[in-house]
């Protein structure tokens, strides 16, 4: 096991394991949720997902584990293969793995010297250096404002456009000199950050990829089955928060002829539950994050 699971006994509780139950691990990783997953399994199977295939390669063989190096948005597909449809719950915790940080090479960490790659799935075509040499103004503005909630993205991106007309822009380094100097004093790192997780989150698709899921979880669960998402920032947890309130990503309630609300899910919680400080001084990266859930109606 390579990662240390956030908030494991908050989402463990949540999905109220049964022993002879269906599960999808949707963020497979390092297999740290999974492992205590398949504890409380019997006779019940667990059906993990990643497309890194460094996590593949990694886990540990487990008669109650089918583990498919796949990203999760065509989690249906593999799940009508195997005929483990309905499930009894989901657990998707979102994001970027430990390892992924860890791992210089991957270029999804500030603080090494490395390409510009950032590609959860190592056999995909678009890394965060095309993304950066070839967008347009326009695009990389709205990359950089949408996905990283910059407030100078439209500076950045003139920035970075100039840089590359001079020479490609092909490492951390290179792009961390360009980002620097328009970062608000004392925040340095948050602004690098934010850049690091719009480019993240172009390149892999991430928000495009969690509609699907969310899409997906509400055919393939059973009535009462549970979907359990961490989520680590604003812009992932808004689409998860929405769709378990009303069933859409826009947040917008729509009633049947009676009255009721329509939506698949029941939000188990109004507000999404937190690490706790010990938690957060052991585990750096359970800061941000947030766990909701939703039961299946």
């Amino acid at each position: 096991m390579y990662h240390n699971p956030v908030l494991l006994n908050e989402s463990l509780e949540a999905l109220q394991i049964k022993p002879d139950g269906l599960y999808v691990d949707a963020t497979f990783g390092g297999g740290g949720h999974s492992k205590h997953i398949l504890n409380n399994l019997t006779t019940g199977h667990l059906y993990g997902f990643d497309q890194d295939i460094d996590a593949i390669h990694h886990h540990t063989k487990h008669p109650n584990l089918t583990l498919i190096q796949q990203n999760f948005r065509y989690m249906i597909n593999y799940l009508r293969f195997y005929n483990a449809i309905p499930l009894d719950g989901i657990l998707a915790d979102l994001g970027i793995s430990s390892h992924q940080i860890d791992v210089p090479d991957r270029g999804f960490a500030t603080r090494f010297s490395s390409d510009l790659d950032m590609r959860m799935n190592q056999e995909s075509e678009i890394s965060a250096a095309d993304i950066v040499n070839n967008f347009g103004l326009e695009q990389l503005t709205g990359v950089f404002r949408n996905y990283g909630e910059i407030k100078n993205a439209y500076n950045l991106a003139k920035k970075i456009i100039a840089a590359r007309d001079e020479s490609p822009i092909n490492t951390t380094d290179q792009l961390n000199n360009i980002a620097e100097p328009l970062a608000p004093k004392k925040q340095i790192y948050k602004y690098l950050a934010q850049v690091y997780q719009a480019l993240r989150i172009e390149v892999n698709d991430e928000l495009g990829a969690l509609q699907d899921l969310l899409y997906q979880a509400e055919k393939v669960l059973k009535p009462g089955g549970r979907l359990v998402v961490i989520s680590y920032h604003s812009l992932e947890d808004r689409l998860v928060k929405n769709y378990l309130k009303t069933g859409n990503f826009d947040g917008k309630q729509e009633k049947d002829f009676y009255g009721n609300l329509i939506t698949p899910f029941k939000m188990e919680k109004s507000k999404p539950i937190y690490p706790d400080e010990t938690e957060i001084e052991t585990n750096n990266r359970a800061r941000s994050a947030r766990l909701r859930t939703g039961i299946k109606l």
